[in-house]
C-alpha cells in the first residue's frame, strides 16, 4: 500500500506523542476519530503506560493474565525496527484494562512483568503480574481473513483534535490486503482512522457480540490525525496479523493457566465439549472442575496442538461458597442430542440434576431427572455411549453396595429404562473412582475403574449386557493409588481416539496419559507439578 508512511514516521509520531503529553492534555475532548467507546464496550483492550509517561499503547486482553500488543512499542528504538528482547521489560510498563473512561476508577490496573515477542512481526505477547477478574478476554480468530471482510479496530491513541484522549475509541476498516505476516487496512468513514498511541491495540470480528481478535495495529498514514500534516492523507492502517498465529498466542497464553490454582483443593472434575457447541470435535475438551470452597471453573479446550497446554483458558463460573459445595458426584455428557455437553450432578440431597449446557457464562437450564433416598446411594457416576446411540450418552452408576446400573434411555425428562449390570458386591465398593472413555474401539464405550489399592482397569464394550472382559493398565498396589480424581477425555488432539486419562494426584500435582488402549498407558504428560 503506498499511501502507508514509512515505518520510522509512523513511530517517530508515538514517541513524539508520549514527549509532549503533559503539554497537550487540555485539549477539549469534543472529537474522535472514529466513536467514542461507551463505559463498557470492548473492556478488552487496554492502554500501555510505557516508562511513566514516555510511550503510550494500546494492547488486547486475550487471558486474564495476557495481553497481546505491538512489540515496537517496547523497541529501543522503533525507527529501527520492531525487534525486542524476551524477558522484563526495560521500562516499568502498567496496563490499564476494563476502563473506556480512563478518567473513572473501573476496571484493572496491573503492570506488565515480561515480554515474549513473536520473530515475524510486529507483535509481543505481555504477561499481567496477576490475572485480571471481571473482564473477559477477546477471543482469537482461527478462520483467515479475506480481503473486502469487514472489522473494528479500537485504541487509546490520538483523536481528530486532541492529543491524550481519556476515551477509547473505535471504528470500521474493510480488509484491502492480507499478506504473510500483516493485514492492509481501509477506513470505511471519513471518521476512520488508525493514530499514535492506538499501535498495539486490537483488529477484530464481531460476530454477534462475540469478538474475535485477528490483528493488531502497526503502521498507520495518520490521515485525519490531530497533528499531521497537509501531506499525511492516507487513512490507511497495516496491522501485525494473529489469525494465522492464533495457536501460537494460545500456547503462550496458557502456559502458566493451570500452575494457578491449587490443585489439591479440587473436589471434582468432568470433561466434555462444553463451550465447543459446533466445534466439537474440531478441538480438544473442556475440563469442568469443583472446587472444595463451592467455587467452580470451567478450563476451555484449546485449538493449538501442544500436549503440555491442552487448555486456553479458564472460566470462573461459580463463587466461593456456592450450591456446587453440595456436589457429590459429577459427570460431563449429552442428554439432550444437541452438539454440547452438559454436566449431571449427584447432590447430597439425593437430587440427580442436568444442566443441559455449559459454557464460559456458567450453566444453563437445569432438569431434574430423580430425587428420592435411594440416589443418596450413586456413589459414582459417569455418562458415556454405552448403547451406541448417537444422539444421547447413557448413565452408569455405582451404588454404596457396590452394584452396578445403567439407565439407557436418559434425557432431561428422566432416568429410565435401567439395567443392573452386576449385583451388590463387595469387591467393587473399593472402586474410587469410574469414568467412560473410548479406548479400544468396541461398539459401544469402555469404563475405566480404578480401585483404592491402585490397580486400574479397563472394561471393553460396556452395554446394556453388562462387562466383556477386563484389562489392567495398572496392577495392584501401584503408584495409580494416589490418584485423587480421575477423568477421561479428549486433551491431546480433537476428537483423539483413543482417549487420555487425566489425574489430580494427592500431592495436587496434575499430569494425563495420551492414547490409553487395550496396550495400556505409554507416557505421562505432566502439567501442574
Amino acid at each position: 500500500m503506498p499511501a502507508i508512511r514509512p515505518r520510522a514516521a509512523w513511530v517517530t509520531g508515538i514517541l513524539a506523542s508520549a514527549v509532549t503529553a503533559s503539554l497537550l492534555a487540555g485539549v477539549p475532548a469534543n472529537a474522535v476519530v472514529g466513536e467514542a467507546a461507551k463505559d463498557g464496550t470492548y473492556p478488552f483492550t487496554a492502554k500501555l503506560d510505557i516508562g511513566g509517561g514516555q510511550r503510550s499503547c494500546s494492547g488486547a486482553l486475550v487471558e486474564q493474565q495476557w495481553l497481546v500488543t505491538a512489540a515496537s512499542c517496547f523497541a529501543d528504538n522503533p525507527a529501527q525496527g520492531y525487534k525486542v528482547a524476551a524477558g522484563t521489560p526495560k521500562l516499568r510498563t502498567t496496563a490499564t484494562i476494563g476502563r473506556a473512561d480512563l478518567t473513572r476508577d473501573s476496571g484493572s490496573v496491573v503492570d506488565v512483568v515480561e515480554l515474549v515477542p513473536r520473530e515475524d512481526r510486529d507483535l509481543v505477547m505481555a504477561k499481567l503480574a496477576k490475572p485480571v477478574t471481571g473482564i473477559s478476554p477477546t477471543g482469537l480468530g482461527f478462520n483467515p481473513l479475506l480481503p473486502g471482510e469487514d472489522l473494528w479496530v479500537a485504541g487509546y491513541g490520538r483523536t481528530k483534535d486532541e492529543w491524550v484522549p481519556d476515551r477509547m475509541h473505535y471504528a470500521k476498516f474493510t480488509v484491502e490486503a492480507v499478506k504473510d505476516t500483516t493485514i492492509g487496512l481501509t477506513g470505511k468513514s471519513d471518521d476512520a482512522a488508525v493514530c499514535q498511541g492506538d499501535t498495539g491495540g486490537p483488529t477484530f470480528r464481531d460476530i454477534g457480540g462475540r469478538y474475535e481478535l485477528v490483528g493488531v495495529h502497526s503502521m498507520s498514514g495518520h490521515g485525519g490525525c490531530f497533528g499531521s500534516d497537509e501531506t499525511q492523507t492516507s487513512r490507511n492502517a497495516s496491522e501485525a496479523r494473529v489469525d494465522d498465529i492464533a495457536g501460537w498466542v494460545q500456547t503462550v497464553s496458557s502456559r502458566n493457566l493451570l500452575s494457578r490454582a491449587n490443585w489439591k483443593n479440587a473436589a471434582h472434575m468432568a470433561s466434555g465439549y462444553f463451550t465447543g457447541g459446533s466445534a466439537a470435535g474440531k478441538r480438544r475438551m473442556d475440563l469442568f472442575v469443583v472446587w472444595k470452597d463451592g467455587s467452580a471453573s470451567l478450563y476451555q479446550g484449546a485449538d493449538h496442538s501442544d500436549p503440555k497446554y491442552p487448555f486456553s483458558a479458564e472460566h470462573k463460573v461459580a463463587d466461593a461458597g456456592s450450591y456446587w459445595k453440595d456436589a457429590r458426584a459429577v459427570t460431563g455428557g449429552n442428554f439432550t442430542g444437541s452438539g454440547s455437553d452438559g454436566i449431571a450432578v449427584r447432590w447430597a440431597s439425593g437430587k440427580l440434576s442436568t444442566y443441559t449446557h455449559a459454557d464460559q457464562n456458567g450453566f444453563h437450564d437445569e432438569k431434574e431427572l430423580a430425587y428420592s433416598d435411594t440416589w443418596k446411594r450413586a456413589r459414582l457416576i459417569t455418562a458415556g455411549r454405552y448403547t451406541a446411540n448417537p444422539l444421547r450418552d447413557d448413565l452408569l452408576v455405582l451404588w454404596d453396595d457396590g452394584s452396578t446400573s445403567m439407565y439407557s434411555d436418559t434425557d432431561t425428562n428422566g432416568v429410565r429404562k435401567e439395567s443392573q449390570l452386576t449385583k451388590a458386591d463387595k469387591s467393587w465398593t473399593e472402586a474410587a473412582q469410574i469414568s467412560a472413555g473410548e479406548f479400544t474401539g468396541k461398539k459401544t464405550a469402555d469404563l475405566v475403574i480404578r480401585w483404592n489399592d491402585g490397580n486400574t482397569s479397563l472394561f471393553p464394550g460396556v452395554d446394556t449386557a453388562g462387562y466383556h472382559g477386563r484389562i489392567r493398565i495398572r496392577p495392584d498396589d501401584s503408584a495409580w493409588k494416589n490418584a485423587q480424581i480421575l477423568t477421561t477425555g479428549s486433551f491431546t488432539a480433537a476428537a483423539n481416539r483413543p482417549n487420555d486419562i487425566l489425574i489430580r494426584w494427592s500431592n495436587g500435582n496434575v499430569s494425563y496419559y495420551p492414547g490409553v488402549d487395550a496396550d495400556g498407558t505409554h507416557s505421562e504428560v505432566q502439567l501442574v507439578g
